[in-house]
């Protein structure tokens, strides 16, 4: 069978490994499992959001609230935008998709970062576009002005935090940047781990109200997946101007998001303490990864994220040790498939954090 051509030049996504396949594979207990490699948060979601979810059990018969008016009025009062600004998806990379698909097409350029979220190549791949990538591990803003200059794409994707290095773009140097792009270049703001950089330093703050006021060709990403502990709801969202939401809004499928996920995210946004309270104890425990790494003589790179990259020396292997790892019931990222030596952690509970310590310290 033939299908379309431009899936050869397209990889797979390589999602975390599920804990349910490392106990067939393995015969490990699942209770002796612990699952540090897709960046959710270790604590879950917040109990409001459980008894929530709970109270409206019964209507999933039901095809859920298509304008989604609860959750746009709290994302609304949030960061004071209107519900004409936003739009809704499963997860903010089905907003990616829909950018892509309403802007980009066969022999259009999409600049990215040289190492940053898989999905922005994978979507943009689908439609025949190109793929330009700065040569610098962080993002320059300089190099991208200057391939931008070069090639004009029709989409910029800048990742701050950046996922899956997790460092930060300095916000002031962004907004330059942006400053410099003509309005028909859509530029791609994906603050998917912004709630924790806002906490680690205010200069990487980037603030959508702000972004869309200022710019008529920004789109702001964010999600419900990380900080606010609902990965397995897929909900995120996209800010931008009207004009920019209208055209998504020709590509979203309807009732795209469920009554269930519509219920979680909103009541999750009433609970901003308990969200405050799971990002001061990961950057608690992100000092004892940076102790680690200092002990065992390994780069950590600077994170502004719920996650820590470890870069490591030439003569360490990265998939070997992630795979020996996986084997002790201990599940991380191996960032090989970027082109990086390095793993990648997901910062988690004080005794999930101690386990990979206690594992990894004979591999590394």
């Amino acid at each position: 069978m033939k299908f379309n051509s431009a899936l050869k030049t397209i990889t797979s996504y390589e999602a975390g490994k599920p804990i349910e396949l490392v106990v067939r594979e393995y015969g490990i207990d699942k209770d002796q499992i612990v699952k540090l490699a897709s960046n959710e948060n270790p604590f879950g979601c917040s109990p409001k959001v459980k008894d929530a979810v709970r109270e409206i059990i019964d209507n999933m018969s039901l095809y859920p609230d298509d304008s989604m008016v609860k959750l746009k009025n709290a994302l609304g009062q949030k960061y004071g935008i209107g519900s004409d600004e936003m739009v809704i998806g499963a997860g903010s990379d089905q907003v990616i998709e829909f950018a892509i698909h309403a802007k980009a097409h066969n022999g259009s350029k999409v600049l990215m970062n040289s190492v940053t979220f898989a999905m922005y190549e994978i979507y943009a791949k689908q439609v025949g576009a190109v793929i330009v990538r700065t040569a610098s591990r962080e993002h320059d803003m300089d190099e991208f002005y200057t391939l931008y200059c070069e090639h004009k794409p029709s989409i910029i994707f800048l990742c701050t935090p950046n996922n899956p290095t997790g460092d930060a773009i300095d916000a002031d140097a962004m907004l330059s940047f942006i400053e410099k792009v003509d309005n028909d270049t859509l530029v791609i703001v994906d603050g998917a781990y912004m709630e924790y950089a806002r906490f680690k330093d205010p200069s990487k703050a980037v603030e959508p109200r702000e972004l869309i006021q200022k710019f008529e060709n920004v789109l702001f990403l964010g999600t419900f997946s990380k900080a606010y502990g609902l990965g397995g709801m897929r909900v995120g969202y996209g800010i931008a101007r009207a004009s920019i939401i209208k055209a998504l809004y020709k590509v979203r499928p309807p009732f795209n998001i469920t009554t269930l996920s519509l219920e979680a995210a909103s009541v999750a946004l009433e609970d901003e303490p308990f969200v405050a309270g799971c990002i001061v104890d990961n950057f608690k425990e992100m000092k004892r990864y940076e102790a680690f790494a200092k002990l065992k003589g390994i780069q950590l790179i600077d994170s502004y994220t719920n996650f820590v990259t470890l870069s490591l020396p030439e003569e360490k292997n990265s998939s070997q040790i992630a795979q020996a790892l996986l084997k002790k019931g201990m599940i991380i990222r191996d960032l090989s498939s970027y082109g990086l030596n390095a793993i990648r952690v997901t910062i988690g509970t004080e005794v999930q954090n101690s386990r990979f310590f206690e594992l990894s310290e004979p591999l590394l």
